[in-house]
């Protein structure tokens, strides 16, 4: 049964808005240590107490998944502060360097004289859920 500290291996399938987003299927289980924080805290909490071979949907809200969307994680910057700008379009995702930090914004809108960054995680704000299957426990 999984509890605190248990290993846990699971296969899974995301959908969000009726669309499959991310799978384990063709890349073997999910391992995670259970209440280490490895997995988002709404998937955690459902797994809890379940034992190898059951399996369950999981519908995880925007706060105990990847948070509610921020407006003021958007950030508008000259266009020419990103190179290539204009090989880029609205929708897709950027690599930004600073304060020796990684982040990886979704270009929200693009013009010819300014970008908007939005640095919310790109399932914030979405209702996920979760087709999942215990494969063991330790």
């Amino acid at each position: 049964m999984i509890k605190n500290g248990s290993k846990v291996k699971f296969d899974y399938t995301l959908k969000v808005d009726g669309e499959v987003r991310d799978t384990s299927s063709g890349r073997g289980p999910l391992e995670y240590v259970h209440g280490a924080g490895h997995i988002i805290k709404g998937l955690e909490r459902e797994l809890e107490n379940m034992e190898p071979g059951q399996q369950k949907i999981v519908n995880v809200k925007p706060e105990d998944g990847y948070g509610v969307l921020n407006p003021q994680a958007k950030r508008t910057l000259p266009a020419d502060a990103i190179p290539n700008i204009k090989d880029f379009k609205a929708g897709e995702m950027v690599t930004v360097r600073g304060g020796g930090q990684v982040m990886h914004p979704v270009i929200s809108k693009i013009t010819d004289k300014e970008i908007e960054l939005d640095f919310n995680h790109p399932l914030a704000g979405k209702n996920l859920v979760f087709d999942v299957k215990i494969i063991s426990v330790e």
